[in-house]
Parts: structure tokens; sequence; C-alpha cells
């Protein structure tokens, strides 16, 4: 998530301002700096404060605990039945997917957005996570992890050294990634159908599977869409506006200077996140309200206790290229392919623009779930990308105005608004499965 950026660059402007004259700074016993506060002023109003910043101490153990747990481990710790498994694309990249394992029951892939992993899917706990409601439920829950991500960083022949491993976009998810993943789990469990449920990127790659792969549309008895990206003309998040705009020119500073990946996950970077974030912290506003800067504001559904979980586990990592795409689709306002400059695209795709994605393509069932607050996937946007489906059974705005990017996976209240919904569709489609 591109906010995690942000946090980190906005709290390190706070520590060179003076602002930082009022923290302390403490790991266990060991304090790093300790100053006292003088009434720091946030958007023209003063704020007294009189605390140290401490990421050992304050906080909940199990939120400290659970912001350093791996996705496996979070599912194992709270007593649900875990396991990894290990998926071989078609081009050599090795990804990892995790279970919450119910043998013989009806299957459901979860795919992840931008930035994010498997993790998204339980970090928030039973009971507000959607991958533990689901097993609930009586389903075999599968979580996949995309190419480049935390838990997908291996290849058969290239390591994350080289830049050719960091030569892909979402089209090489969608057109790899996700059907090798898909044809794993129908082997596993012995069925032919599954459910498919993607937030944002995650419904990225599912048009773009459908698209290159139409094939695999005969393997899915519902796709539900959470947040769903496509067009990104209308986007109204200032901080993806901004990336978009000067993305290029980044981009080839960091191809100059070898960087190919895009907000990798390190235990540094986590640690920042982890300090900035923490509850005890005046800098809790200043991250909960850079995340609404990049999704859209409802302070009333982000449960602000668990931000220092949220960034222990992303940003998970991205290409630049990835990043890059998506400032391409955001500029050129259609849904397509790399744009590699006329002369490249003549050679790769046969003409100067790259070709649009074949949305009609996607002829399995599809419900578009959608969001009014929501940034970076807007009505406007959404209903150009539901004008394109042919089989879209259904379409529901949530009825929380305020409902964001975000909300649709990390809400307070997204089962009573969204996710109690999404499972009675489920129920309403199953009869298809063989």
């Amino acid at each position: 998530m591109t906010a995690n950026l942000l946090v980190a660059t906005l709290s390190l402007c706070l520590l060179q301002s003076g602002i930082a004259e009022g923290l302390s700074l403490s790991f266990g016993n060991i304090t790093l700096f300790n100053v006292n506060f003088k009434s720091p002023s946030f958007l023209g109003r003063s704020v007294a404060v009189d605390s140290n910043l401490r990421i050992e101490n304050d906080v909940d153990p199990n939120i400290q605990e659970d912001s350093h747990l791996n996705t496996y481990s979070l599912i194992k710790k709270y007593g649900y039945p875990a396991e990894n498994h290990t998926v071989e694309t078609d081009d050599g990249y090795i990804l990892t997917l995790h279970r919450i394992a119910r043998p013989g029951a009806t299957p459901v892939l979860l795919v992840h957005g931008l930035l994010d992993s498997s993790a998204t899917w339980v970090m928030m706990g039973p009971n507000k996570g959607l991958g533990y409601l689901l097993y609930d439920q009586g389903y075999d829950v599968w979580m996949a992890n995309v190419r480049g991500n935390t838990y997908s960083r291996k290849h058969v022949k290239y390591s994350t050294h080289h830049a050719k491993f960091w030569d892909f976009t979402f089209h090489e998810m969608g057109k790899h990634d996700i059907p090798s993943t898909i044809d794993y789990i129908l082997n596993a469990t012995e069925v032919s159908q599954l459910h498919y449920i993607g937030h944002s990127q995650g419904t990225v790659v599912f048009w773009i599977m459908a698209s290159e792969r139409p094939e695999y549309m005969d393997k899915i008895v519902l796709m539900q869409a959470l947040a769903p990206v496509a067009y990104l003309k209308h986007c109204r998040s200032p901080v993806v506006n901004f990336l978009a705009e000067w993305h290029l020119s980044v981009s080839l500073v960091l191809k100059m200077i070898g960087v190919h990946e895009f907000l990798p996950k390190n235990e540094f970077i986590s640690m920042l996140n982890r300090i900035i974030c923490d509850e005890t912290t005046i800098t809790k506003e200043i991250c909960s309200n850079v995340i609404f800067l990049t999704t859209g504001f409802d302070k009333l559904q982000l449960n602000e206790t668990m931000l220092p979980v949220i960034v222990g586990h992303s940003p998970a990592g991205a290409s630049t290229k990835q990043m890059q795409h998506f400032g391409q689709l955001n500029r050129s306002g259609a849904f397509r392919q790399y744009d590699y400059g006329w002369l490249r695209n003549h050679w790769r795709y046969g003409t100067i623009e790259p070709p649009n994605y074949q949305l009609e393509n996607v002829r399995a069932k599809v419900a578009l779930y959608y969001g009014q607050n929501d940034w970076l996937a807007p009505p406007e946007d959404v209903e150009m990308l539901h004008r394109e489906l042919p089989n879209v059974v259904e379409k529901y705005l949530v009825e929380d105005k305020e409902f964001n990017h975000l909300d649709f996976i990390w809400g307070i209240d997204a089962r009573e608004l969204l996710w109690d919904r999404m499972l009675e569709n489920m129920r309403n489609h199953e009869n298809s499965i063989i």
C-alpha cells in the first residue's frame, strides 16, 4: 500500500522539523532519545503531550505478536488448521499458497490487492477476518500470493537480485499466477470449480486471466469483486494520481540505479511503520490520515488499535514496472496491456498502441461490490467496467456512504454491511459444482 511509504516519509519529516523534540523512543530498556514535548501544533491546533513513544511495553501483547507473525503462524495461533502450499507457474515463479483447510468442502480462492499478501484476509483476527469467516461458514479457504510479494519471491532460474525476476506487471499475474493457482487447488481438492473473491488488484488479475485464458471461466462458480478495478480514469486519490503523473520519471531513475522492486518488505521499514502507527503515540493520527488520503476517509470503519498489525504485514512488495502499469491505466483511461512505447509496442503487439483487454471474455458469473467513498475504485469507473462485463449477476453499492477501498477487507462493520450478503450469494450459486 502506498500509504506506508508516505507514513514513513511524513514521520521522518516530523523528526527533522522539531516535533521530535517531544519524542522518546525506547526498545526494552534502551532509550535512543528522550526529549519533552513543547506543545507541537497539528493543522493549527496546539496539542499537549506528556508521554513516551514505545513499541515494546505499551501495546497489547497479542497485537505486538501478530504484527510479526506470518500468515501460516497467524492462522495456527488462533486455532485454525493452517497449511502452506507451493505452486510453480508455467514461467518459473514459485508462489506460496496458504490454506485454512476443510477437506471435502467447497474451495474458495481469495486474491489480495496491490502491495498486499494473504495475511490481509486473517490479520484482523477471528470474527473480523474474511478468511476465518468463510472457514467458519463451511468453506475450504485458499489464499493466494502473487509473484514478488513477501511470500512469493522465488524463481526456478532467477533470484530477487536479478532484474529479470522483476520484469512483470499484473498482466503476468493474470496470465500465469492465477491460472496455475486455480489448477493446483482443483487438483488438490478433486473438484471442477471454485469460488473466487478478489480485492482491488485481485480483481484486475481475474479480468486479465479471462481475457488471455478464457477457458478458465469454466472453473469458476462465482467471481466476487471487492472494490473492482479495471479503469482508473476517475480515480480520486491525490496520492495515486500524483504517483501516476510522476511515476514514469521515478521509474526511469530507479531503473538507472538498478532498483526494480517497489516498497519491499524488510525489518527496518516494518519497525519504523510499527513505531509510527503504534496506538499509544501521537503519530497514530498521522498514520491513519495518510491511509485515508490514499483510499478515502472513513475513520469509523478503521480499527486504529490494529494499525501496528496492518503495517507489520504491508507493504508486501511489488515491481516498479507493475506500479508504472497502474500509472499508465490512470493516464490513458483505458484497460489495456503495458505500454512499451510505439516502437516496442509494434514489435511486441503488432500495433502502435497496446491492445485492450477483452472484458467480453469474462463469461463467469460476476458480483461487483463497490463503495461511494472509494477513491481508488470510484462508482464512475465501476460503472464503466460493469458495461463491459457480459455476465454480472449483482452490482451492489455498499449502503454506508463513507465505505472506502480498504473497508472491504478491514472494515469494523464489513460483515454486516457486505460479507453476509456475499455468503448468501455464494450459497445461491453453488448448485453448479460437480
